[in-house]
């Protein structure tokens, strides 16, 4: 397994998930797992870590000199299963529209899903994806935390347009 950590600056997620998407030969790759970290050095930015059983393309990125730290540390993180936001993982292109926690589990590499509180739901609880699935390392399992979603369902914590903490509410 190949684990290395990129750190180029990005302000967000959404940067950096844009950023994975332009990588030739990433989107292909068999068994990756990519994922984001929030970092702070040298400045607060979000760090990618990328694995991959088979190795990964030639033509990363080098981080710059005051990055480089930041990618170690994503890359040990990833490594020990301690912390990231994965963004591409086996089946995570399956996860569309509504599943049951026991089809979610099945098709990707999610090991876990779990309430907010750590209740972990019924494997028939039916989640509604909205084909927006990010589940974190957390203790050494790839878990998504989720949250009531209406109707009995539930839904990831994340949402994939969320409004920003201090929109204008005129």
């Amino acid at each position: 397994m190949t684990i290395i950590g990129i750190s180029l600056g990005h302000p967000d997620d959404a940067t950096a998930e844009h950023w994975l998407s332009t990588v030739p030969g990433l989107a292909d790759l068999p068994g990756l797992v990519a994922c984001t970290h929030l970092v702070r050095v040298p400045t607060p930015h979000v760090a990618i870590s990328l694995a991959a059983p088979g190795g990964l393309p030639d033509g990363l990125p080098a981080c710059a000199a005051d990055f480089a730290s930041a990618a170690e540390v994503v890359a040990a993180e990833h490594r020990q299963r301690r912390s990231g936001r994965a963004v591409r993982y086996p089946g995570v292109e399956s996860l569309v529209g509504e599943l049951s926690v026991a089809e979610l589990l099945e098709l990707s590499a999610i090991e876990r899903v779990t309430l907010l509180g750590g209740v972990d739901p019924e494997p028939d609880t039916p989640v509604l994806t909205r084909d927006f699935v990010r589940p974190q390392w957390i203790n050494g399992v790839l878990t998504l935390i989720a949250a009531p979603a209406g109707s009995g369902r539930i839904g990831p914590f994340e949402l994939p347009d969320p409004t920003p903490c201090c929109a204008d509410k005129h």
